[in-house]
This record gives structure tokens, sequence and C-alpha cells, in this order.
């Protein structure tokens, strides 16, 4: 015994030599939050259903096997609070990102989570569907009907700044 650390594993190379950077992005549509209409208040403030909590907890315990660096969310209450349990897990605190937010540009917040490493991302409904038509656009497959349920995440494979593959979970029960 020489008393050396092992070498780190290297990412393997790629046809030009050069090491690919690897990662991945789990996309998250936020837990159950109740009815918009039955909200008293502004809707950014409208925080998870009792059921949705359940559901973060649920969430927590299935994407904390994955290897993350990053939490971050859209500001909305009910994306931060869909994190918190994860959150805990994983050590992480969750940044907030007007890019996840509900409106906001669908391939801007794809660039900005293919930036690097391995990231977990909570948004809503329309910039996650915006997203998966412009992975569509991009010629991933994401099967004849793709799904977007509360509480469901997109585990998107990334090679150089680029997704590969894309595949569905269903929110944890």
């Amino acid at each position: 015994m020489t008393g050396k650390a092992p070498a780190a594993r290297k990412p393997p190379a790629n046809a030009h030599g050069a090491r690919s950077r690897l990662g991945r992005v789990l996309l998250v549509r936020h837990a159950d939050a109740g009815e918009r209409a039955q909200w008293i208040g502004p809707d950014r403030d409208r925080p998870l259903s009792a059921p949705g909590r359940a559901q973060s907890e649920l969430l927590a315990a299935s994407l904390a096997r994955n290897p993350v660096e990053r939490l971050v969310s859209s500001g909305y209450v009910r994306c931060v609070e869909t994190f918190v349990p994860l959150g805990g897990r994983l050590g992480l605190l969750t940044e907030t990102a007007g890019w996840l937010e509900e409106g906001a540009d669908p391939e801007k917040a794809l660039t900005a989570l293919l930036v690097g490493g391995s990231v977990a991302a909570c948004s809503h409904g329309d910039v996650v569907s915006g997203i998966l038509f412009e992975l569509a656009e991009r010629g991933i497959a994401l099967g004849s009907s793709p799904r977007m349920q509360k509480g469901s995440t997109w585990v998107l494979d990334v090679q150089d700044g680029a997704v590969k593959s894309a595949r569905y979970l269903p929110p944890p029960d």
C-alpha cells in the first residue's frame, strides 16, 4: 500500500479525445396546490395543499437518489415548498429564478438549466410544457403523448451542454 489516494475517475472522452461534460436535469412540475380559483390573494403566494405537502415528501424520497448539486425553483410559494423536503434530505438551499416562473420563456429556461452539472428545477405547467416542446423540436424522443402531472418529473440526461435523452417519472404515490 503506497498511501496514495486512488486516481479520480475522468469522464469518458468523446470522438475528438476531449472529456465529455455529463449532467442531469430533474425538471419537476410543482406538487398539488389546490384550485387557483379558490385561492384568495396573489397567485404567486398560493401554497401547497395538504396532498401537495405529502406529495413533496414522496418526491424528495424518490429524487434524493439522484446526484443533485443545485436546487433551483420558480419563486412562487408552491414551487419553493415542493423542494423543501428535498433540500432537507440533500442539505441544499433552493435558489429562486425568474426564468422558471409562470410565463417565462421556455427556451431561455432550458438554456439556463443546461449550463452544467446536475440540477433539480421546479417550475409550472406552462414552462415545463414549453421546455418539452423545445426538446421535441431538437429531436429528443418524449413519447407519443408527453405528460406533466403536478408532482411529476422529467429526467433529462445532458452531455456537453445538450440534452441526449429524456424520460418521464409520474408523481410518486
